[in-house]
């Protein structure tokens, strides 16, 4: 699988699943998960699809195995930060490791994907 069709195909779930949990903290009128909400929505649909476009725009970059690597580490730490937000917002301090650890998951795999930025563009920049 190419890193821009797993971007798109996760960041469509993420949207998802994003917009049904806030169609259902509508109808509950209980919007205290509403930073996990923000964070999955932000996290999940916005930055996977940009990852999608870049990696689509870069062919020789999106068929590494560095590159699905990259988008594997944003699913997982995503998910790791959402529910540990969510959790915590719901009043259960068991979601702090989640959250720590996912925003640290999150924090890396961000460097990791601006120096495939910053290799690519230099690689470019000289051929």
């Amino acid at each position: 699988m190419k890193a821009s069709s797993l971007s798109f195909f996760a960041a469509v779930i993420a949207v998802l699943v994003g917009m049904s949990w806030g169609i259902v903290m509508a109808m509950s009128q209980d919007h205290s998960a509403m930073p996990a909400h923000a964070h999955l929505n932000l996290l999940g649909w916005v930055s996977l699809f940009l990852f999608g476009i870049f990696y689509r725009l870069h062919p020789a970059l999106e068929v590494s195995r560095i590159a699905l690597t990259q988008v594997w580490i944003w699913i997982v730490g995503t998910i790791a930060l959402t529910v540990g937000v969510a959790m915590l917002h719901a009043g259960n301090k068991a979601g702090e490791p989640y959250a720590g650890i996912g925003s640290f998951v999150l924090l890396g795999d961000m460097l990791l994907f601006g120096w495939l930025v910053v290799r690519s563009e230099r690689r470019a920049a000289a051929g």
